[in-house]
């Protein structure tokens, strides 16, 4: 298969830009047919996980099935988490290290822990954080949010699934091929949110932030949470786009 038939056949089905991804499979093939590149990402199969990669914020992370694709909204939250100071670095549901990872390259000073009920995805954080340099810095744990995590930190961040289980269905196909459990809750999407927030308070360092990714409709439910912890200076942050991206919120602020 030529690059311009596998652009031929990326149009036919539908798949945009089918000219720029042609030339990316062909680019990544390295001996496999690329007609069989081409067919899977003709079923909806997302990019990175055919060349097995997805940039992000200033690395290159290895990605799987196993974790949440790493998104460029969510280059929201790292760049306002570098917005502050922080030596002691909590991810809860890390997937594939993209935030924690990013975070503890960018302070060289800093150490960081990252939890994930899959093993499967810690074992790829595991792999990113070789990679970059930073696995002497790095923790790693299988957890259930606040499960077996001990003492304080300066800086707990989180990008939870925030989809609710009825919008599942009319989501883009690509999404069929990340796991399900990274996506939603299976409910109204906020209970993450309700899990991380109440225990937040008990694991952050005096003055520590709590920072969360969101979906762009559930700023003030978020927002509201953190007020009621106890948290203060809570501010909704948007991405590029816009849209409420990010809640932050502090402890021991007495700042609405």
């Amino acid at each position: 298969m030529t690059e311009a038939e596998a652009a031929a056949r990326l149009a036919a089905a539908n798949i945009p830009a089918p000219r720029r991804e042609a030339r990316r499979l062909a680019g990544a093939a390295s001996g496999r047919p690329l007609a069989d590149l081409v067919a899977r990402r003709c079923e909806g199969e997302p990019m990175s996980h055919i060349l097995g990669y997805r940039d992000f914020w200033e690395h290159r992370f290895e990605v799987t099935a196993d974790v949440l694709d790493p998104r460029p909204e969510t280059e929201t939250l790292v760049a306002a988490a570098l917005g502050g100071q922080f030596a002691r670095l909590l991810d809860l549901g890390t997937g594939s290290g993209c935030i924690l990872l990013s975070l503890l390259s960018a302070r060289t000073g800093a150490q960081g822990m990252g939890t994930d009920l899959s093993q499967a995805a810690l074992a790829v954080a595991a792999r990113n954080a070789e990679v970059l340099g930073v696995s002497g810095r790095t923790t790693l744990r299988q957890s259930d949010w606040w499960d077996g995590v001990r003492g304080t930190f300066d800086l707990i961040v989180a990008n939870p699934p925030y989809i609710a289980a009825a919008e599942m269905a009319g989501l883009q196909r690509e999404l069929g091929f990340e796991p399900r459990m990274a996506l939603t809750d299976e409910g109204d999407g906020l209970s993450a949110y309700r899990a991380i927030v109440a225990g937040a308070p008990a694991h952050l360092a005096p003055g520590g932030r709590l920072m969360l990714e969101i979906g762009p409709t559930q700023g003030a439910a978020v927002r509201a949470m953190m007020r009621a912890a106890g948290l203060g200076q809570v501010r909704l942050l948007p991405d590029l786009d816009g849209r409420d991206r990010v809640v932050d919120g502090t402890l021991g602020s007495t700042a609405p």
